[in-house]
């Protein structure tokens, strides 16, 4: 195993692969960041508040991200930076089974949608207070965590809600991920990670350090995840069983947020420290 770091900017939250391109939002300083071969692109937003966060490729290949901070979703085409303006602070984004972009609104109890021509539709939740935070696409629906709902949110892309509470009490739900098996969700005040299925069913997995603060995950083909440890500044590898089968390092402080898995298999982390790490995992 490897792990090797680049230097970015203190910040550095969200993550998204495009080709050979590595890109991160530095969260603190109104900045996305293009990595190309240890080379670094920093690419202002006109908005140092603005608080460029989640992050994701797009079907035609733009860099999408949130920006909490100014109630706008943003894009980068060209290497010049957009964006659109929303009902409130959002935060997750991902593809949708519609190729469109879906996003949480913490602050509004929202998820939207925003397709390629920046034509913004949303949809309450049916739920107050429950701050709606990753998003993901799965089974042909949305999946969204409700971190002071204490639950898992699924939307048709009509926007039909279903929610799911979890068995654990005040768990703090964030990352969710969805894989080939089921989706993938964090606990970050549980110290769990979780997996529920098309029908609903929800298993629970506590991880080894309870303290741990599991952050973002990312689903796998093989059916397992890679989780960000936050509070113990690491990484680990679940397998599909939930098995904990690998842990990285990534050192005191380091404060890891968004990842990404390369089709490599090696995984890019977000480090709040100011870099981003690539680790390439043993065999």
């Amino acid at each position: 195993m490897s792990v090797s770091e680049f230097t970015v900017g203190q910040g550095a939250y969200g993550v998204a692969l495009r080709g050979e391109e590595v890109w991160t939002t530095l969260v603190h300083a109104g900045v996305v960041v293009r990595l190309v071969d240890g080379e670094v692109e920093r690419i202002g937003l006109g908005a140092a508040e603005s608080r460029p966060s989640v992050m994701v490729t797009g079907p035609d290949g733009t860099v999408w991200f949130t920006r909490s901070g100014d109630n706008s979703i943003g894009w980068i085409s060209d290497g010049v930076a957009s964006s659109v303006k929303v009902g409130g602070s959002p935060y997750g984004i991902c593809v949708g089974p519609d190729d469109a972009l879906w996003f949480t609104v913490m602050d509004a109890d929202l998820v939207g949608r925003v397709g390629v021509d920046g034509v913004v539709t949303e949809f309450p939740i049916g739920t107050v207070g429950a701050f709606p935070a990753f998003i993901t696409s799965g089974g042909g629906d949305l999946w969204f965590t409700l971190n002071a709902g204490n639950a898992i949110g699924r939307m048709t892309v009509g926007g039909e809600v279903t929610t799911y509470p979890l068995p654990t009490e005040a768990a703090g739900p964030v990352g969710i991920s969805g894989g080939p098996d089921g989706v993938w969700f964090v606990e970050i005040l549980a110290g769990q990670v979780g997996r529920i299925d098309a029908d609903g069913v929800i298993t629970e997995i506590p991880l080894p350090d309870r303290e741990a603060k599991p952050h973002a995950v990312v689903a796998t083909d093989d059916g397992g995840c890679w989780v960000t440890l936050w509070g113990s500044g690491s990484l680990v590898r679940l397998d599909a069983a939930g098995v904990v089968r690998q842990t990285v390092a990534l050192g005191d402080g380091s404060e890891p947020h968004g990842l990404a898995v390369a089709p490599d298999g090696s995984v890019w982390v977000a480090l709040e420290r100011g870099s981003v790490a690539h680790v390439q995992p043993q065999e």
